[in-house]
């Protein structure tokens, strides 16, 4: 336990850099999934199909390969195209290619979300005389935003536990720094078990503040049934 101690401080770090990278990546991804969204709900064809086979196409291979493609090809692309020497930081290689993920699961939660909504909704925002903008951020958004809470808390989920990726390209995460001290100090058991009882406590930490945005969420719904 006393090895424990004297890297506390640096597991610690590690953990404050994997929730930065996760928030930083989550509300990228949460804006990018409704502009997907909104892209497969569109009339357009021309919009609506190359956004479907982008979105399959990155949850169909794995986010470590995303990983890989952000942070090594995405500066191998740019640096032969604009004869430069552009350096990605791991956590901005991070931040993109987690994002990229989350928003293309989050747009189909948000898809199926607004298509969830009754039609009677918006031909009353419509008699109203709302605009279009005002439609979608008033009466839309707020009810899909009901409804994707328990499947956005999933995802959440999952994106904390998918920063460990990042730690391959040199991020000092949680999982990065655990495997230093478990190669300084020779027990790699020790602190793969310490990260491990880590990540569980972040998960668990956000399973208050998730329901507690179920029920906020809820209010509205709930006194207009009562």
């Amino acid at each position: 336990m006393d090895v424990l101690q004297a890297y506390t401080g640096q597991l610690l770090q590690g953990a404050l850099m994997t929730v930065q990278l996760a928030c930083a990546a989550l509300v990228c991804g949460l804006v990018l999934g409704l502009v997907l969204a909104a892209c497969q709900l569109s009339r357009h064809t021309w919009l609506r199909r190359p956004v479907a086979v982008l979105t399959g196409v990155l949850r169909g291979v794995p986010e470590f390969l995303v990983v890989l493609v952000c942070y090594f090809g995405l500066s191998n692309l740019i640096n032969n195209h604009f004869d430069s020497a552009f350096d990605i930081s791991p956590f901005f290689a991070g931040v993109v290619s987690l994002a990229l993920v989350m928003g293309a699961y989050a747009s189909e939660v948000f898809r199926g979300s607004f298509v969830a909504l009754e039609r009677g909704q918006l031909e009353a925002a419509r008699s109203l005389g709302l605009s279009p903008v005002q439609t979608f951020f008033l009466v839309r958004l707020p009810q899909a935003w009901r409804i994707a809470i328990p499947s956005l808390g999933n995802l959440w989920q999952s994106l904390l536990k998918d920063t460990s990726l990042v730690s391959v390209v040199g991020l000092e995460d949680l999982l990065k720094k655990s495997n230093m001290a478990a190669q300084a100090s020779h027990q790699p058991f020790l602190f793969l078990m310490a990260a491990a009882v880590m990540y569980f406590c972040l998960l668990a930490l956000s399973d208050p503040l998730v329901s507690a945005l179920e029920r906020r969420a809820q209010r509205p719904y709930q006194a207009h049934r009562s």
